[in-house]
């Protein structure tokens, strides 16, 4: 399973790790994920999903149902 907010749609950025003689080498900057579980109190039911941080602020503000109807219109999950 992919590393992305399931909110969201953010997903790794791809940076350098420096070293003191400034080689650069390729890295990757994963994003902070949880795996939560939330009550849709709307469809007397569970939904697992994993979300980042921001993710998680965006339920907070917005709800868990409006927050999941803009992931679906903006495609980043297809079957809620």
């Amino acid at each position: 399973m992919s590393r992305v907010c399931e909110i969201t749609g953010k997903k790794f950025m791809v940076g350098n790790n420096v070293s003191h003689s400034k080689r650069r080498t390729k890295r990757r900057f994963d994003v902070n994920l949880f795996k939560k579980k939330f009550y849709m109190p709307e469809e007397d039911r569970w939904v697992s999903l994993r979300v980042s941080a921001a993710g998680l602020r965006m339920i907070n503000k917005v709800g868990l149902s409006a927050a999941l109807k803009g992931a679906k219109e903006k495609g980043f999950i297809a079957n809620y």
